[in-house]
C-alpha cells in the first residue's frame, strides 16, 4: 500500500512546476534567457515559492537568481514548504552546485507528474518509434533502435553514416534526425570533445582545467573519468542525443545492457525490450524455467515505488522482479525499504539490486538450485 496521500501537500504542485521550470531553464540560451518577462512557467515556480514561503512566516527567495541560488545551495529539505517525509532526503538538491544544471532528482520530479514537458517529450518519443516499428511488423528495429540510444548517446560523423545505412532502423530514421543535435562548443576543450570513461556522455570543460558529468551517480564516485577524446577535425559534427533521452533512456539502458552482459555470460538466453518493450529483460534458464526483467534506475526510492506497475505477462515468464543498481541503494540507506512503502499493492514484484538479481541466477544454476530462489 502506497504510504501517505502526497496530494495532500501543498508543497508537491509547488516541487513539479519548480523542477519543471528548472529543465526549461536549463534548456535556455542567449543573454536574455534569465531577463523579464519569464517563461510562464518559471514565473508561476518563483510565484509559488515566494507565496509557500509567506504562508509559513518565512522571507522568500527576492528574485529569480536568488530562487537559483537555493535550488543550487540549500537543500529541499531545509525549504519553507510542505513535503511528505520521503519526498526529498536531507541533502537533495534541485541543481548542481558546480554546473548550476538541474540534478537527478529535479529530473526525476518533472518526470513523475503529467503537465511535465520533459516527461511527454522522451515517452512521447518511444511511444512514436514504438508505433513506426509495429506498423512495420519490425520488432528487431525497435530493439535496435533502443540499443542505439543506450550505446550511442554520440554520434561523429561516421557514426551518422553507419547509422544511415543500417537497414534495420529504416522504419524510426526520420525519428533519429529529430532526437539527436549538433553538440554545442560549450563541450569543447582545446577543439576536441571529451567522454566519460564511466557513463559515455560528453564531459563539461571546467575554469579549473576539471571536468564535469551530467549523471549525479557518476559524480557521486568522484572525478570523472576521461574516456574517448574526439577531435574536431577528426570527428566532423558531432551530435548528441537529447538531454531528456539521455536522462531517462541512456542511462537506465546503460544499466540493463551491463545486466544483458553479466546473464549472458552465465549462459542464459536472453531477450532485451522483448514485444516491442513490454518489459527490459526476458531470461530464459536451461530447464525453460522464464523470468521478467525490468530494470530501473532511479535516484528517488519513493518516486520508484510510487511508479511501480505489475509487469506485463507478454512473453509468459514464471517470475518477475524489477531491479535497481547497487549503488542507487548503496548512495541511499534505506532504499528498498522507501520503494516498499511507497509501492502500490498490486505491483508485488520484488525489488531486487543487479548483485542480487545476479546472485540469484546463479543460484538458480547450481546443482540443486532450481527448487529455490531463496539465494
Amino acid at each position: 500500500m502506497i504510504a501517505g496521500d502526497w496530494s495532500a501537500h501543498r508543497g508537491i504542485p509547488l516541487m513539479r512546476t519548480l523542477a519543471t521550470a528548472l529543465t526549461i531553464l536549463e534548456e535556455a540560451t542567449g543573454p536574455d534567457a534569465h531577463l523579464l518577462p519569464y517563461h510562464p512557467e518559471v514565473q508561476r515556480a518563483l510565484d509559488r515559492t515566494v507565496l509557500a514561503c509567506l504562508e509559513r512566516g518565512a522571507e522568500p527567495p527576492g528574485s529569480l537568481p536568488e530562487l537559483v541560488e537555493w535550488c543550487r545551495e540549500r537543500p529541499v529539505a531545509d525549504w519553507p514548504v510542505d513535503l511528505p517525509d520521503e519526498a526529498v532526503g536531507p541533502d537533495d538538491l534541485l541543481l548542481d552546485p558546480v554546473s548550476s544544471r538541474p540534478t537527478e532528482l529535479c529530473h526525476e520530479w518533472a518526470e513523475q507528474f503529467p503537465d511535465s514537458a520533459t516527461r511527454l517529450y522522451d515517452r512521447e518519443i518511444i511511444g512514436t518509434a514504438l508505433r513506426l516499428c509495429r506498423q512495420h511488423g519490425e520488432e528487431d528495429s525497435y530493439t535496435e533502435f533502443r540499443r542505439l540510444l543506450v550505446t550511442r548517446p554520440l554520434l561523429t560523423a561516421a557514426d551518422e553514416w553507419a547509422v544511415s545505412t543500417d537497414h534495420v532502423l529504416d522504419p524510426v530514421k526520420d525519428l533519429l534526425g529529430l532526437i539527436y543535435h549538433p553538440v554545442p562548443d560549450s563541450y569543447l576543450r582545446n577543439d576536441a570533445y571529451t567522454t566519460c570513461d564511466r557513463c559515455r556522455t560528453l564531459l563539461t570543460p571546467l575554469q579549473d582545467g576539471g571536468w564535469w558529468c551530467e549523471r549525479d551517480r557518476c559524480r557521486r564516485r568522484g572525478q570523472p573519468p576521461a574516456g574517448r577524446r574526439l577531435p574536431l577535425e577528426e570527428t566532423g559534427r558531432l551530435l548528441q542525443l537529447d538531454r531528456p533521452l539521455r536522462q531517462f533512456v541512456t542511462g537506465p539502458g546503460q544499466a540493463e545492457v551491463s545486466l544483458e552482459e553479466q546473464l549472458v555470460a552465465l549462459g542464459l538466453t536472453v531477450r532485451m525490450w522483448p514485444a516491442y518493450d513490454a518489459y527490459d529483460i526476458h531470461i530464459t534458464f536451461p530447464d525453460g524455467h522464464a523470468w521478467a526483467v525490468d530494470v530501473k534506475d532511479w535516484a528517488h526510492p519513493a518516486f520508484l515505488g510510487r511508479s511501480a506497475r505489475p509487469v506485463r505477462r507478454e512473453p509468459p515468464y514464471d517470475e518477475a522482479f524489477w531491479v535497481v543498481p547497487q549503488d542507487r541503494v548503496d548512495d541511499r540507506p534505506g532504499y528498498i525499504a522507501t520503494y516498499e512503502r511507497n509501492r502500490p499493492a498490486d505491483a508485488d514484484h520484488p525489488l531486487l539490486t543487479d548483485t542480487r538479481l545476479i546472485a540469484r541466477a546463479r543460484h538458480r544454476l547450481a546443482p540443486g538450485g532450481k527448487k529455490t530462489d531463496d539465494a
